[in-house]
């Protein structure tokens, strides 16, 4: 059975609209073919790489220790045939909360690595997958920052593909959210339902 990793990032909670297109992604799964579990930055009080914190993460990496318990959230990640982000648009990104996360699982070791070719992903995932719902119309603009960072984390990492769903003009008059926010669900499904059932060749 698959791994799947949902990356939990609705910050508005039940009011969340991404996490009515999370819902419709999750359940259209193949429940037999997928195993999924959930990781929610905002319930693990995850702290942002400074001061002591970041030190600590410093010398375990010299001294090659991967097993600490502090990495465990990047093995999780690394370990996943596929990830799933959900979180909305916000000040032309995502919440500071789903960064603090992307730091903590950037692990030289487990989630990448570096050879004589430069670096290199090591995450065993084929797919990492965006939800997500946005105010206004950002869609192929300099505005939308955050689907484009994730896109560049694709390679980052070692994923094969990345793909966005995006509900868009939630909040914008006269636009139909309701209807946006449909289609994005539609599309969450038959993206879930399209998902390889075969995992791929490790390097």
């Amino acid at each position: 059975m698959k791994k799947i990793l949902l990356v939990d990032c609705c910050i508005r909670g039940e009011e969340s609209r991404t996490r009515v297109l999370m819902q419709a992604f999750t359940e259209a799964l193949d429940k037999e073919a997928f195993a999924l579990s959930r990781v929610c930055p905002m319930e693990e009080n995850m702290q942002p790489l400074y001061g002591d914190f970041f030190f600590q993460r410093q010398q375990l990496l010299q001294r090659g220790d991967l097993t600490h318990p502090r990495f465990s959230y990047a093995r999780q990640f690394a370990q996943a045939d596929a990830v799933v982000i959900a979180a909305p648009f916000w000040d032309l990104s995502f919440p500071a909360i789903l960064k603090i996360y992307i730091e903590n699982i950037s692990v030289d070791g487990i989630t990448f690595g570096y050879n004589e070719n430069g670096g290199y992903g090591k995450c065993r995932g084929t797919d990492l997958i965006f939800l997500t719902t946005r105010g206004g119309f950002y869609e192929g603009t300099s505005m939308e920052q955050g689907a484009r960072y994730l896109a560049a984390l694709k390679d980052f990492f070692g994923f094969d593909r990345f793909r966005c769903i995006a509900a868009e003009g939630m909040d914008a008059d006269g636009a139909d959210a309701s209807a946006a926010l449909e289609k994005a669900c539609r599309q969450a499904k038959q993206l879930a339902r399209s998902l390889p059932h075969n995992a791929k060749t490790q390097r």
